[in-house]
């Protein structure tokens, strides 16, 4: 199986041609405030239309208001949402989008109860728990407790770059991998050499398997 691959936090143009040209399957969009990364609604509609065909568009949001999700749905056009707070399932399958939730690992029961109580999704993205802070945090967590078990498309994220990716691929077998910081030359801007270089590290795996 090919492992997807995702670059989240997008905020420039000539990175989001970037990635697709390095081989990303789907980029992310940072719809929250507080964080380095994040796009205004015009900002995020421009960044889209740099975007070639077969490329997945995805907005992040954590926490959001209801009205906001709808208004950035109304202006922006996504493929994919990604929840990365505490939305609740009813929250997250109340839009007309498919979408992913991320959920924050401290054990093992953590993803099990995500496969649980989110099981409309589209698939589980799991990431470090760091207190106070949804995402970005640059941290990896321990992949052994990843359960083999996984009745949705499991997404790693959490501390990945072109030096640990090809490891976290062979040992987890994710459905795709996510990074962010992993790829950066500083917060929000993009290093072509880096994203190309994950790519590469990701598809060499599946090539030898």
């Amino acid at each position: 199986m090919r492992t997807r691959v995702k670059i989240c936090g997008l905020t420039r143009p000539q990175d989001v041609v970037a990635a697709a040209n390095a081989g990303a399957d789907a980029v992310g969009f940072v719809f929250y405030e507080p964080s380095p990364r994040s796009v205004s609604i015009e900002t995020a509609a421009e960044l889209i239309r740099s975007l070639p065909a077969f490329v997945t568009a995805t907005g992040l949001f954590v926490n959001p208001e209801r009205g906001y999700v709808e208004e950035v749905l109304s202006k922006v056009p996504l493929d994919l949402l990604q929840f990365h707070g505490d939305e609740t399932p009813e929250f997250c399958q109340s839009f007309p989008a498919r979408w992913i939730k991320a959920v924050r690992v401290r054990n093992r029961g953590d993803i099990e109860q995500a496969f649980r109580d989110y099981f409309r999704a589209s698939g589980i993205l799991v990431d470090a728990w760091v207190a106070d802070t949804y995402g970005g945090t640059g941290q990896s967590f321990n992949w052994d407790l990843i359960p083999s078990v996984r009745p949705l498309p499991l997404i790693l994220a959490g501390g990945l770059a072109s030096d640990n990716v090809a490891a976290a691929v062979q040992q987890v077998r994710p459905w795709g991998v996510d990074v962010s910081g992993g790829v950066e030359s500083g917060k929000g801007i993009k290093h072509t050499a880096k994203m190309t270089d994950f790519i590469s590290e990701v598809h060499r795996v599946d090539e030898t398997d």
